[in-house]
């Protein structure tokens, strides 16, 4: 998770960065580029792990089917848009049609069949909750992968200090079990925590913030500017620009640098 894990974090970041920027899902684009892209990776992935004993087809299905693209993508706007709001965002209702729109057009790019692909928020919810029904409890490859999650926050962002990294971890870990509720996040055998009063502590916050912004416009504007920097930061971009590089083995740690 280091190092591969690290990059792929970045490069879903880069993905979802462009996508909403103005013209980036024009044919020429990088949003529209870097989501054909995903589409040429998972295509990779699925060949890598058709040929790999680890793999059961018999038990799991095809990997990265276009049935868990669909759900992945109801998570990356429905439930993103959902747990923002918990976490105190604002949307006017065309501003959350307008980002439900950008992701299925993205979704389509991917290659997830349109009998299956989203039509907007309230559809988007139902397909998450099909998918959570038919989903198997966590595995161990779920808990590990949750945690390395957790723990690759700091790394993304670039922060090398040892103990902010472990303040920054655990405080991800607070905000993500009061999200996901006490059952999940003991499923992901997340250390425990006491996450009552975690989210209306964490929107009291935006709300200050908010009001500092409307008071003070320099400084909210200081602010914006400072939180996109960071995007940018925490997205992958590369020298040679936008690469079409994929995996050459099932197992990351494996595969040469793409």
């Amino acid at each position: 998770m280091r190092d591969q894990g690290v990059r792929r974090l970045k490069q879903n970041n880069r993905h979802m960065l462009e996508i909403f920027l103005p013209g980036g899902l024009d044919r020429q684009g990088d949003g529209f580029k870097l989501s054909v892209r995903i589409r040429l990776v998972h295509a990779q992935v699925r060949r890598l792990l058709a040929m790999s004993r680890d793999w059961d087809h018999e038990a799991w299905g095809v990997p990265v089917s276009a049935a868990h693209c669909g759900w992945a993508l109801s998570a990356f706007s429905a439930r993103l848009l959902y747990h923002s709001m918990r976490l105190g965002a604002r949307f006017s209702p065309e501003e959350r049609a307008s980002f439900m729109h950008v992701w299925r057009y993205s979704g389509y790019l991917m290659g997830i069949p349109e009998s299956i692909l989203l039509e907007d928020e309230e559809d988007a919810l139902k397909l998450f909750n099909v998918g959570l029904m038919c989903e198997p409890p966590p595995g161990l490859e779920s808990v590990v992968m949750a945690n390395a999650l957790v723990n690759a926050a700091p790394l993304v962002i670039g922060q090398s200090d040892p103990a902010q990294r472990r303040g920054l971890a655990k405080y991800v870990y607070h905000v993500s079990s009061a999200l996901i509720g006490k059952e999940m996040a003991r499923d992901l055998r997340y250390p425990r925590h006491q996450t009552f009063g975690v989210l209306p502590l964490f929107r009291m916050d935006v709300r200050y913030k908010r009001l500092m912004g409307k008071l003070f416009p320099k400084r909210a504007a200081s602010m914006r500017s400072s939180d996109f920097t960071g995007l940018l930061g925490a997205s992958a971009y590369d020298d040679v620009g936008i690469s079409y590089a994929t995996p050459d083995q099932a197992h990351a740690e494996e595969s040469s640098f793409w």
